[in-house]
């Protein structure tokens, strides 16, 4: 790092990801992060919703998160949607493509993948 404008650029870019998992948004993404799902492959899934919703402009309505064991580690990576006056959601077994799918048609048009869901498996 060279100048302040650099510090500032850096600043910028990681206060967005700050904000994506501290925000006080509408729906909650809850991504496993203990040794299981970190193991299976959680840590992409988590930076793809991060940085998915991030694109996405849903920065105000999501916020995205990260929690310890959610207890079926048999089903890992497992994420959680969170929605006022809704059941969650547990998507399981995700990867970051399916992430990015989750946020197209779950977390912007409202409805759940239901075949990515702990019901189907």
């Amino acid at each position: 790092m060279k100048s302040l404008a650099e510090l500032a650029a850096i600043k910028e870019k990681m206060q967005n990801k700050v904000i994506m998992r501290e925000g006080t948004g509408d729906i909650r993404v809850v991504v496993g992060m203990a040794t299981c799902g970190i193991a299976a492959g959680a840590r992409p899934v988590l930076n793809a919703f991060v940085e998915g919703v991030n694109e996405a402009g849903l920065s105000d309505k999501v916020t995205v998160t990260q929690t310890g064991c959610i207890g079926i580690c048999q089903f890992e990576p497992v994420v959680e949607v969170f929605e006022a006056g809704k059941e969650k959601t547990t998507y399981v077994k995700m990867t970051a493509e399916k992430a990015k799918e989750v946020i197209e048609k779950h977390l912007k048009g409202g409805t759940p993948i239901s075949e990515y869901t702990i019901s189907n498996v």
